[in-house]
């Protein structure tokens, strides 16, 4: 309700949009706005509160300023639904995003954890290591990557729906804000959308990012998600594929394998970044969700 409420407003809303691509301090967003000082601080109160802002203090021309950053570019809300759900009706698995069971990976490639890169930058070899699993963000210009979820629909009866959230962008070398990828996704081998990503993000540090990570290398990337349905696949809730939930067989299989990466033939072949709750700007790893 904190969130609806926070979103209803036009203020509000114009100051989520000024701060799409840059922080700024309490002063500057009320003279780009023009709001005063005290109208646009109840704003950014509003927000904060709401969790769609966070705030730190810096230090500024006259002592310390609040400077404010925008953690989504995305929110869903679940309407009540008049059939109460239980806990077996709905899933959720959280995959790290180092614990990939398989790859075809080429370098420029690599990984790192919350202190440090894991092995060395563009060793294809480090993806079969066990270092792997403490990974934070892995990066790879070809190829792609398959997760393999447990599957507690194995052997009950099919479900109603299923929803796949990451952190991802685009991977340069080191990076680069106008370099475009399509990213595919696919699930028990079947295709489910294709997402173009715009940009390697590196104009701003990572909300989540360690200060350790240099500042010229991928900070962050948006968090996409992709849904399966009795009605077919959607990205971000458009439309990217026929499949549908029924096609995935998912009551037959006891694992749910994920794949995502760089198909061969792709027009934008500009490699991936996905990240970690450690990295980047939204507190999540790989997020599966399954409703009966």
């Amino acid at each position: 309700m904190a969130v609806a409420k926070a979103l209803a407003s036009s203020p509000r809303l114009r100051i989520l949009e000024f701060l799409t691509t840059k922080v700024a301090s309490l002063s500057e967003i009320a003279r780009a706005l023009g709001m005063p000082l005290a109208t646009a601080s109840l704003h950014l109160t509003s927000l904060e509160d709401a969790g769609l802002l966070s705030s730190q203090t810096a230090p500024g021309k006259r002592g310390q300023q609040r400077i404010y950053t925008r953690l989504y570019d995305l929110v869903i809300f679940n309407l009540p639904d008049t059939r109460q759900q239980t806990e077996a009706d709905h899933l959720e698995i959280h995959m790290p995003v180092g614990a990939f069971v398989d790859q075809v990976v080429l370098a420029p490639c690599g990984m790192a954890g919350l202190d440090s890169v894991i092995g060395a930058y563009d060793s294809p070899v480090m993806f079969y290591a066990p270092e792997r699993m403490a990974a934070q963000i892995v990066w790879l210009t070809h190829g792609y990557l398959e997760y393999r979820f447990p599957n507690h629909a194995h052997g009950r009866e099919d479900p109603k729906s299923l929803q796949i959230s990451m952190e991802i962008c685009s991977e340069a070398a080191p990076s680069a804000l106008d370099w475009p990828s399509d990213i595919f996704l696919e699930v028990n081998g079947l295709r489910i959308g294709t997402w173009t990503c715009p940009s390697d993000f590196s104009d701003k540090r990572g909300n989540l990012t360690p200060a350790w990570w240099p500042d010229w290398n991928s900070q962050y990337g948006q968090l996409k998600v992709w849904r399966v349905d009795g009605a077919g696949s959607s990205i971000d809730g458009r439309a990217s594929s026929d499949i549908k939930i029924g096609d995935l067989d998912l009551a037959r299989r006891p694992f749910i394998a994920l794949r995502i990466g760089i198909a061969d033939d792709a027009e934008n072949k500009g490699g991936l970044n996905i990240f970690g709750r450690h990295f980047g700007d939204h507190p999540q790893d790989i997020l599966m969700q399954i409703d009966y």
